[in-house]
């Protein structure tokens, strides 16, 4: 009762109710709010704390900047989203404010454009030595329709695109990535795709930016052979996946294409079937049979696994997702 009282004191105040209603519509900085509701920063600042102190916005840190976004995970997550349900779709000020907010995200559709134009061509070129995108995307997608599939962690995000092809058909997607650019790229994709129920935040593949949070599926999209330790990634992913959800590794199968060790920032030089196999194993995960896409001279495998009612805590030591939850 006590949290439900803080949440309607915090949110009974017009400027506050304003942010509650612009963040409805995607991940917005103190930056962008001031500019929108032209009201100095110190004052959105305060309207900022006191709506994530009662749980109705959650805040994510992204370098420099801190993102803001309608609560989904809070105990007043509800109550925040049926708040913003009743503002009235025509009222003056909040169409004045989603036209300014139109104006702060055709400035990020630039920026991010700029940013792809720019790193097209590099791209490009890793494309060309492998199997069509859309085979593997149409791989990825008959392995996950195994499941129901309601909540979605894709790891290495990028610009989005693994999101956008689940987004219409999950509750709530969340993708992780360490570039503040390519997170850049995801969130104007997202926003173009009018897919509210996936974001994206910062962070490391081996410290991941959740908590208490779980999902049905996992996914590592063409990004594991960045990784310094692939079995410490696939482990920490397993942390947050349900009983009997999937994660999913799709990347390639070894080869001698050195130029994307030294042009590319590639660590490995593609993966085997013993080596993913047994990381799965580390993570308490029980793989099943991979798919794999000849192309040349890359070929790319998709490798599911399936996680059980145990998780694996550390060396000897094994624990139920209920008391990993606890």
């Amino acid at each position: 009762m006590d949290r439900l009282l803080q949440g309607l004191r915090a949110a009974a105040e017009p400027t506050r109710l304003r942010i509650m209603a612009l963040c409805s519509h995607g991940e917005l900085t103190v930056s962008d709010l001031t500019n929108i509701l032209n009201q100095s920063q110190p004052r959105v600042s305060r309207h900022l704390k006191l709506l994530v102190d009662a749980g109705l916005l959650e805040r994510f840190r992204e370098g420099a900047w801190a993102y803001y976004r309608l609560s989904e995970t809070t105990e007043t997550a509800e109550l925040s989203h049926s708040l913003v349900d009743f503002v009235p779709v025509g009222d003056g000020v909040h169409s004045r404010d989603l036209e300014r907010l139109q104006f702060v995200k055709r400035a990020r559709a630039d920026q991010a454009a700029t940013f792809f134009r720019e790193n097209a061509e590099r791209w490009d070129k890793i494309r060309k030595l492998y199997i069509d995108d859309q085979s593997v995307e149409s791989a990825l997608i008959r392995t996950l329709s195994k499941a129901e599939t309601r909540g979605l962690l894709d790891i290495g995000t990028g610009t989005g695109r693994i999101l956008e092809i689940f987004g219409d058909s999950i509750e709530r997607g969340v993708g992780i990535d360490l570039s503040h650019e390519m997170l850049s790229v995801a969130r104007v994709n997202l926003e173009q795709q009018g897919l509210r129920n996936c974001h994206v935040r910062y962070g490391d593949m081996n410290d991941l930016p959740l908590d208490q949070e779980s999902f049905d599926a996992v996914t590592f999209h063409l990004v594991l052979h960045y990784a310094d330790d692939p079995s410490a990634a696939i482990k920490e992913a397993a942390r947050f996946l349900n009983p009997g959800g999937r994660l999913v590794v799709v990347d390639f199968a070894p080869h001698e294409v050195e130029g994307l060790r030294d042009e590319h920032a590639h660590r490995w030089l593609g993966f085997d079937d013993e080596m993913i196999e047994s990381w799965f194993a580390h993570a308490g995960l029980e793989p099943e049979r991979p798919i794999r896409l000849p192309g040349d001279p890359l070929t790319v495998c998709v490798w599911p696994a399936v996680r059980s009612d145990a998780v694996v805590a550390g060396p000897g030591t094994t624990q139920t997702m209920a008391e990993v939850r606890v």
